[in-house]
């Protein structure tokens, strides 16, 4: 099959790889229809190039058709529609009990002292084979798989695999409804989707990026938009009674400007030879902070920061005085897919369509195009916000002059 792989810093490729085939009798095949490139792969293709390996197959927001189940799946049979939520979770560990399947202690990835087993997501996550490819094994496919209706297009389904349900969580950490005035920081697909799911709990929301093409986005969304070469802090106080926001949303994390020197250490970072790469990533300040220092600094006394953008260096500093200073509730983690899947379902079906998941994607390319997708994603050119790949669609056949 042809499939995304992982060739070395800012280097993807399509290649023919072989076709996965089921390992356990939980598993099930599925056929890719499409597959998105996530924000968080962007970490991949520049940040985490100590922990991937060339060959890896990278990907983990897609969905597509049953093909081939084990004997112990039930749940899901050859021609479903499926969405395949990104985080690998059994469903009945202690830790999917308790709502927690991003930390499923069947698929822990306890060589790394990580949490529950990604998709197509590096050795910090298990490596396992992603879904930017035209089949996909599923590990614990009976908890893993959401079937979906044959109606609508994939579009409306796509992002139930880990950008809705992450910008669900993301706003429901940061306490809306309760919490009647938002901000949220970065406007990427996270963002864009977490500001409009703040409106659509009744929120103020405002919302801070440098890109035109991303803010005019928001803005068709009712959303209050400002550059971030603005003064966005002041402004958003003015218009909260000088207090600042209820609640902030970091949708950046590691990609974040204004940092040269985290930029430096992400740089040689993935020069160096993984073995002294790893344990530099794992244990130093790698990360460019300035939306998170931002969000501490906007939001009001006695508010709530919700992180969803993805931070790697365990020892990045923070301004835990002022944190402390300001009484402020910090929350965060990986996403519970599956936790917010069922309430989503609904709104994604929904003709009137709440969230604007039909509003989002602006690249859709066949799947050998994907390299052009990752270098469009990444330097943000041609309005680009979101890229969704489809296997099922051929390139365009290269002329010669």
């Amino acid at each position: 099959m042809r499939a995304v792989t992982w060739q070395g810093t800012e280097h993807v490729s399509v290649e023919t790889v072989p076709d996965p085939i089921l390992q356990q009798p939980t598993d099930a095949i599925v056929r890719i229809t499409s597959t998105a490139i996530c924000g968080s792969d962007l970490h991949l293709y520049s940040v985490l190039g100590p922990f991937m390996t060339p060959g890896d197959v990278i990907g983990h927001e897609p969905m597509g058709i049953v093909e081939e189940v084990g004997s112990e799946v039930t749940g899901v049979r050859p021609g479903d529609r499926v969405v395949v939520p990104f985080t690998i979770s059994c469903g009945h560990c202690a830790m999917c009990g308790q709502g927690l399947p991003s930390q499923c202690e069947t698929t822990q990835v306890t060589e790394r002292g990580m949490g529950a087993a990604l998709l197509g997501y590096s050795k910090l996550y298990g490596q396992v084979p992603g879904g930017q490819a035209e089949h996909l094994r599923v590990p614990h496919a009976d908890y893993g798989l959401m079937k979906v209706g044959t109606e609508l297009p994939d579009d409306n389904y796509l992002f139930l695999s880990d950008i809705l349900p992450t910008a669900w969580q993301a706003v429901q950490y940061a306490g809306v409804p309760a919490h009647r005035t938002l901000a949220v920081i970065g406007l990427g697909p996270v963002g864009q989707l977490s500001a409009r799911i703040g409106r659509h709990l009744g929120a103020r929301v405002f919302g801070i990026d440098p890109v035109p093409e991303r803010r005019a986005m928001a803005e068709r969304h009712g959303i209050e938009v400002l550059d971030l070469n603005e003064d966005a802090v002041g402004e958003i106080r003015e218009r909260t009674q000088g207090r600042g926001p209820d609640a902030v949303v970091d949708a950046v994390g590691m990609e974040a400007e204004g940092s040269p020197v985290a930029g430096l250490a992400q740089t040689l970072a993935g020069k160096l030879p993984d073995a002294v790469a790893q344990p530099l990533m794992e244990r130093a300040g790698v990360d460019r902070l300035a939306a998170l220092h931002t969000a501490i600094d906007l939001v009001r006394r006695g508010g709530t920061v919700s992180l969803s953008g993805v931070y790697g260096g365990a020892a990045s500093p923070m301004p835990l005085l002022t944190m402390f200073d300001k009484q402020l509730q910090l929350r965060m983690g990986q996403c519970n897919v599956r936790v917010w899947t069922d309430t989503l379902l609904p709104l994604v079906e929904d003709p009137e369509d709440p969230l604007g998941v039909g509003d989002l994607v602006t690249h859709r390319l066949p799947l050998d195009e994907a390299a052009v997708g990752y270098d469009l994603f990444q330097r943000k050119h041609d309005g680009c916000i979101k890229v969704v790949l489809d296997p099922t669609i051929a390139s365009a056949p290269t002329t010669t002059p």
